[in-house]
């Protein structure tokens, strides 16, 4: 199956493969989506960079060990072995600030 990308973007969550724990979110578009297909590392789409391979600078990669998607096919679930932390901030996850 192939997320619907008839309305553009796509939300896709990022997940720790081995301990569950939300690492991101980030978009895909339909070349991202292919990308991390073909490659198994993460590729995502953004307004500012156009389409980027997470970690590809900071070498943070991540591969991924399995895809998912919603029952509207319209988000992605990406299950993934992290090389490092997943967040700019050097946090291991995103969502790291409360409420």
């Amino acid at each position: 199956m192939t997320p619907d990308f008839s309305k553009g973007l796509v939300p896709a969550v990022v997940q720790d493969a081995d301990t569950g724990q939300v690492l991101m979110l980030a978009f895909m578009d339909e070349e991202a989506w292919r990308k991390t297909r073909e490659t198994g590392t993460a590729w995502f789409h953004s307004r500012d960079r156009g389409l980027w391979e997470k970690g590809a600078t900071s070498g943070n990669t991540m591969v991924v060990v399995e895809t998912r998607l919603d029952c509207d096919l319209d988000s992605v679930l990406l299950r993934v072995h992290p090389a490092g932390p997943a967040c700019h901030t050097g946090e291991q996850s995103c969502f790291f600030n409360p409420a």
